[in-house]
């Protein structure tokens, strides 16, 4: 197991302004009543999300008013940049690294289109080297964190001793729109926040918590599940079937698929770490994993101060159970757009 990938150390950041889920409840009542009649047999989404704050990129005013994507493409480049330095700086620096010594930059984001990409962006700021390798990851949605690490963890295992820099970041709110009047998009208006996660990884030379394999899943025939459709205004959000539903059908016959192939059961999982989709998919979760409920504590706290980040949000939740004590083996899961399902399993050493 010496040249498996090690976690050596893990940041969050978030945006300056917080907003209450009361204040967004306001601003979205404002902004859709008059034009929408079905708002307030909605506006109930709000109050049972189980969030009480998150974050944002931009006051809570500029998201009142209409934007187009030049608008949008604008406030995801400045506040991706900033949020990429801090997580990126407070990574490296719990890992006693500085940036000229991070060999590769796997970036993952998917709510802003940025190229050059953002790693690029933020090269010469940061001290990057001339001849960091860059891997920039585009359209996993919530899926990322775990898809994201699975990947930096190859890489790390591929060059064993070179430092692999892993950012994902979201900026979820920068796609809160006016024109559709949708439930979809009254649901995405009650969960989504905006965030960071960074990893720094190295294999090679130990370290108490190892990417000990990774799996992926993908249902055929569900692409109209999650995702983006795309218009003259920006992205706009794609929510066709209940993922509870399918969380509670499908995924603990893919957990056992995945784990399988890693030569595990469920048996074998003394934590798993999730991404909160929201408090229903928390729920459903323990049930097709057969947790007690309650058992996904820190998933709970972590959408309850963030909301929904997509992608970074599972490594908020492995922030929060690394700090109170890992336990011998967690799998980290989450779901995305396509529609996967991605896990990793840690091994880690007390």
């Amino acid at each position: 197991m010496g040249d498996t990938a090690a976690l050596i150390s893990l940041a969050t950041s978030v945006p300056p302004y917080q907003f209450h889920q009361k204040q967004i409840l306001a601003a979205a009542r404002d902004v859709l009543t008059d034009r929408y009649p079905e708002f307030e047999t909605l506006s109930s989404l709000f109050a049972n999300t189980g969030i009480r704050h998150r974050y944002g990129v931009k006051p809570i005013e500029w998201y009142l008013e209409r934007r187009g994507w030049p608008e949008r493409t604008q406030a995801f480049l400045e506040g991706a940049e900033t949020l990429f330095i801090d997580v990126a700086g407070k990574a490296m620096a719990g890992a006693g690294l500085s940036a000229g010594d991070i060999d590769t930059v796997v970036t993952v984001s998917s709510t802003g289109i940025a190229t050059p990409t953002l790693e690029a962006r933020v090269a010469g700021k940061l001290g990057l080297r001339p001849d960091v390798s860059r891997v920039p990851v585009f359209g996993l949605g919530c899926a990322g964190g775990v898809s994201g690490l699975s990947i930096a963890a190859r890489l790390a295992q591929a060059r064993p001793g070179t430092n692999v820099l892993l950012v994902a970041l979201e900026l979820c709110t920068l796609a809160v729109r006016h024109d559709e009047l949708t439930k979809a998009n009254v649901v995405a208006a009650s969960l989504f926040g905006d965030g960071a996660a960074a990893v720094v990884l190295r294999a090679g030379d130990g370290g108490a918590t190892r990417i000990e394999a990774s799996g992926e899943k993908l249902w055929p025939d569900t692409l109209d599940i999650m995702g983006w459709s795309v218009d003259p205004e920006g992205f706009g959000v794609i929510f066709q079937r209940t993922i509870p539903g399918f969380v509670a059908e499908h995924m603990r016959p893919a957990v056992a698929e995945m784990l399988l192939r890693m030569e595990l059961s469920v048996d074998d999982i003394d934590r798993f770490i999730c991404h909160p989709g929201g408090t229903k998919v928390i729920h459903a979760l323990e049930q097709a994993l057969s947790l007690h409920q309650g058992a996904l504590d820190h998933e709970r706290e972590v959408i309850a101060d963030y909301g929904n980040m997509s992608s970074p949000t599972v490594l908020f939740v492995l922030e929060r159970t690394r700090a109170q004590g890992l336990p011998p083996r967690s799998l980290l899961t989450a779901l995305g757009p396509g529609f996967t399902a991605s896990c990793v399993a840690l091994r880690h050493a007390s």
